[in-house]
């Protein structure tokens, strides 16, 4: 059974997406919020391991609540959350603070069930490039660049490799294209990828992508167009 915690200010929305969640085989339904404060205390009670997370709710809304889970949780959860708009300050700031992904709430049931299903299993709801064109999508849409972010301390231990590997992430690639890009094996990819995640103290792959991108280890394509000078 995965056990899921749902979390919205808008009682209907959050009624009718646990009822939907009871009524699937597989999945327990171990907790509902109302908003980002009573999420923390409940996801520290119940151990959730997905949270359906809405972003804007009054008081802690879900990026403050995203990372407060994360940070107390000794195993922490899987976070989707969910979202009216996808190229919105809001999923930016959501994938910095760790969430897994992000959902539309006008998904089909079908596909809501899918993406839980998948992110249980631990793998994750979107492809790099996809997190990646996000990015670039809402900077270039936001005439915006990256905010300046103070580099993890642990930014500055990671190994050469490491770091050509987080750029390879951040990129777009695959373990597999990095593997070949490298000449390594994928077992070292995801070796190289795994002891980076825990030195950044990282919980999704979109999250190590947001930070190269705003550490200066990737230069959005939106910004260096922007620099390149016109006829």
């Amino acid at each position: 059974m995965v056990k899921l915690m749902v979390v919205d200010d808008e009682v209907l929305i959050r009624a009718g997406l646990a009822a939907l969640l009871r009524a699937t085989p597989g999945f327990e339904v171990v907790a509902e919020a109302a908003d980002g404060e009573q999420a923390v205390a409940l996801a520290a009670a119940t151990g959730p391991e997905v949270i359906l997370m809405d972003i804007r709710m009054p008081g802690v809304d879900g990026i403050h609540a995203t990372e407060r889970i994360l940070a107390a949780s000794p195993v922490p959860p899987r976070v989707m959350v969910l979202t009216t708009f996808d190229l919105d300050e809001y999923v930016y700031a959501a994938l910095r603070a760790g969430a897994a992904g992000f959902l539309l709430k006008q998904t089909e049931p079908r596909q809501l069930i899918s993406a839980i299903e998948v992110v249980a299993a631990g793998e994750t709801l979107f492809a790099p490039s996809v997190t990646r064109r996000l990015i670039e999508a809402y900077l270039a849409h936001s005439g915006e660049s990256p905010r300046p972010q103070a580099v993890p301390p642990g930014l500055r231990h990671l190994t050469t490799r490491e770091r050509e590997v987080l750029r390879h992430v951040a990129t777009g690639k695959s373990n597999t294209e990095i593997a070949a890009a490298l000449t390594v094996s994928e077992a070292t990819v995801k070796t190289h990828l795994n002891r980076t995640m825990t030195k950044l103290a990282l919980t999704s792959r979109a999250q190590a992508v947001v930070l190269a991108y705003e550490t200066g280890l990737v230069i959005p394509r939106a910004c260096l167009d922007a620099d390149v000078p016109t006829a």
